[in-house]
């Protein structure tokens, strides 16, 4: 038996193996039916308060940031505006995953819910967060990158320049990072597994419908190559203008 693939439904009908793990995986199987969210398990009781934590959090977080950075002081050069747009697109990716959960946690827990309300949110919400995501962490990569340049420029450091900048790749950067994913909402699609009487076929027990994406072989590879561009591309970058710094 093959145990690194995910199998869905009795009767192995349908499978799915790939890099990385979303919230609807992780929920899936502890969310209870029909069920009440008082009366559901410990983990999702526990899911549910820290996702409540990790919002207020990041919603004091954003607008103490955003607070800060109003200050003219604070952008005179590139930096302060990067940090800027990062307490946006913090604010942005913290109320995204929010909405992200309370909505595989609603939809799980709820199964007359509209199918037409299953496959946009399949579609639109994660693509989203994703794109908030990478936003806020390519913006940070700016900051290191860019403090690494003033670093080895120092008084010759042109600060009007460093704010044109900025402002072009803020504007830029959120079309190269939705021309990089847009492929996902295309191959998001509702997956429902029936599960039918043993005893009459044409009679429906249960009904469950969770979000799926199919990739073919390319695109798989593409995907691969992409996830590992947004999340190691900022992490090297910060170190090595950290690395830069220092010596």
């Amino acid at each position: 038996e093959n145990r690194d693939k995910c199998v869905i439904g009795s009767s192995c009908n349908n499978q799915a193996k790939g890099i990385g793990i979303t919230l609807d995986d992780i929920l899936r199987y502890e969310i209870n039916r029909n069920v009440t969210l008082t009366n559901q398990s410990l983990l999702v009781k526990i899911s549910v308060v820290l996702t409540i934590i990790m919002f207020l959090l990041g919603l004091v977080n954003s607008i103490l940031s955003l607070l800060t950075f109003q200050n003219a002081d604070l952008r005179k050069v590139g930096c302060g505006i990067y940090l800027l747009a990062s307490s946006i697109t913090s604010l942005l990716t913290v109320s995204m995953f929010t909405i992200n959960f309370w909505f595989i946690l609603v939809t799980r827990m709820n199964s007359s819910i509209n199918l037409s309300i299953l496959r946009g949110g399949c579609i639109s919400i994660e693509p989203l967060l994703k794109l908030f995501l990478y936003f806020d962490t390519w913006l940070n990569a700016c900051v290191a990158i860019e403090r690494a340049i003033h670093v080895y420029q120092g008084i010759h450091f042109n600060k009007e320049k460093s704010k044109r900048l900025a402002r072009l790749i803020i504007f830029i950067l959120p079309f190269c990072i939705t021309a990089t994913i847009i492929h996902e909402p295309l191959h998001r699609d509702i997956f429902e597994h029936q599960v039918k009487d043993d005893l009459d076929k044409t009679k429906i027990i249960e009904r469950n419908s969770w979000c799926a994406i199919q990739y073919s072989r390319a695109v798989q590879d593409y995907n691969t190559a992409i996830l590992f561009v947004h999340l190691i591309g900022p992490f090297i970058a910060n170190l090595f203008s950290a690395l830069f710094i220092i010596f």
